[in-house]
């Protein structure tokens, strides 16, 4: 109940008759209050790769760890090598299904500072909207499904469902922690699917169930050339430039057509099914549409595909940072010693990240130029992650009942709340963990999306639409208890 008496606002004699008619899951059965909750796990700034920000992740650890608590679970702190994971359990009869709900505490940094309307750690709400580091990623998302299931556990106080609520630290950094943690916890993990919201859906209105996420692997690339930098009148057309073997290298990546340009990297991709590429031109995303939003003249296009279909069902390459030389203002005419590169691929379900990575290895090892000597560090990785829904012709017949019946339920309550059906797409983006439980569990996730385009994930201003977010709760609840058999 701290978190009821932190925020009410009416006098101590309310608040004690409040206390006394109402449970530890009041505060969830009103749409001010659920925001509330938000607002204050937003207030913890929560920043998994910064040290700096070691007390905001104990605050919201805390945080999600006490309400939780109120909410009747048995909650459990597990120590990591970095950040500690939070295991919130509702256990039951063996014989009742079980749901494994996911979330993260953790946020990307909330820099440039200079670029957000109002403090990222101050929650504010603008035009029925929240803003701040993490309403949307993942705080926001995650307190629909802690409402959801708080309702129906007020509603049915014997529901025969068993729920575990796992919430980690450090998926804003790859989630380093979590294999071994998984490993560790298989058996009590075992679950019929796991239920997420870290996806995005097209609009307020136009709800998407994410079917796929592309996998994911992170390197740094380094070429080292003389021992220091020397100067570019005495050296220059004698020595290799880093800069310019590390541009011709990096060029040699992809082809003239957008294809990344390594042997093999293609040989296990499967082709989407037709209702793949159906339910992704529901999303209604024209190119015109992506260069307005974005800010740009022209896209990019791959033969055979749609700009918008290459995000989901094609790996790609990239060139997330690159650097060397002088970097200050005005000039400093030198040939550097070193250059270096960040790359990252996206794969698809069926890649193999311990395959594409070798791949790519041996490809930069042979093409890179004489004069300058590689050294490739790896970071983190995750494999690709693909479910099929039921009812498509290459549903799995062995696919379980418990997600099929999770699958037609959420299906049914966002037809009846937001008044559309929703789309079922893959999504361009990662969730290594995701891929991680399908490995170790064998089991599928039901994917939500609670957030969109408007939400700017991982940049300034990032916010939540509090009416999605609202009848998130609502499709959370009903779906929750179409899985445990009972009325919503």
């Amino acid at each position: 109940m701290f978190y009821l008496c932190r925020t009410f606002q009416g006098s101590v004699k309310d608040l004690f008759f409040i206390l006394e008619l109402r449970s530890g899951l009041y505060y969830f059965f009103n749409m001010f209050d659920s925001v509330d909750a938000v607002k204050e796990f937003i207030r913890h700034p929560s920043v998994s790769t910064d040290s700096n920000f070691k007390e905001g992740m104990h605050g919201a650890r805390t945080f999600i760890s006490e309400l939780l608590s109120s909410a009747g679970l048995e909650v459990e702190v597990f120590e990591t090598p970095k950040h500690p994971i939070v295991l919130a359990t509702r256990n039951g009869d063996e014989s009742w299904p079980h749901v494994l709900i996911y979330g993260h505490y953790d946020v990307q940094p909330a820099d440039p500072l200079n670029l957000w309307q109002s403090p990222p750690y101050e929650p504010e709400i603008r035009d029925s909207r929240l803003y701040g580091r993490g309403a949307a990623d993942n705080k926001g998302p995650m307190m629909v499904h802690i409402a959801g299931c708080a309702k129906l556990l007020e509603q049915y106080p014997d529901l025969p469902l068993r729920v575990t609520f796992l919430i980690e630290g450090e998926e804003e950094i790859g989630s380093p922690s979590f294999a071994d943690f998984l490993e560790a916890q298989k058996e009590r993990l075992k679950a019929d699917f796991v239920l997420l919201s870290d996806t995005s859906s097209r609009s307020e209105d136009a709800i998407s169930i994410t079917t796929g996420l592309r996998g994911i692997f992170c390197l740094d690339v380094k070429l080292t050339g003389p021992n220091s930098d020397l100067h570019s009148g005495l050296y220059g057309g004698a020595v290799v430039n880093p800069i310019a073997a590390l541009f011709d290298l990096c060029a040699s990546l992809h082809d003239k057509d957008g294809f990344v340009n390594i042997p093999g990297f293609y040989d296990d991709v499967i082709l989407p099914e037709e209702w793949e590429r159906d339910e992704v031109a529901r999303l209604n995303i024209t190119d015109d549409y992506l260069k307005k939003f974005l800010n740009v003249d022209a896209l990019m296009y791959q033969k055979g595909y749609t700009p918008v279909e290459a995000t989901r069902f094609l790996p790609t390459l990239e060139f997330n940072g690159v650097g060397g030389g002088y970097q200050g203002e005005g000039s400093k005419t030198i040939i550097p010693s070193e250059a270096f590169a960040k790359l990252s691929c996206r794969l698809v379900p069926n890649q193999s990240v311990e395959k594409i990575c070798n791949q790519l290895y041996k490809t930069l090892q042979e093409r890179c130029p004489a004069g300058v000597k590689l050294e490739i560090v790896p970071e983190h990785s995750g494999p690709a992650y693909g479910v099929v829904p039921p009812d498509r012709p290459n549903t799995p017949a062995d696919q379980p009942e418990a997600l099929a019946k999770a699958f037609r339920a959420m299906d049914s309550a966002i037809l009846d709340v937001f008044g559309s059906k929703p789309c079922y797409t893959r999504e361009g983006g990662s969730v290594p963990i995701i891929g991680d439980l399908k490995r170790v569990l064998n089991v599928d996730s039901l994917m939500l999306g609670m957030f969109t385009d408007k939400s700017n994930l991982h940049a300034p201003n990032e916010s939540i639409d509090l009416e999605m977010f609202r009848k998130g709760i609502e499709v959370s609840y009903r779906t929750l208890a179409a899985v445990a058999g009972v009325d919503a």
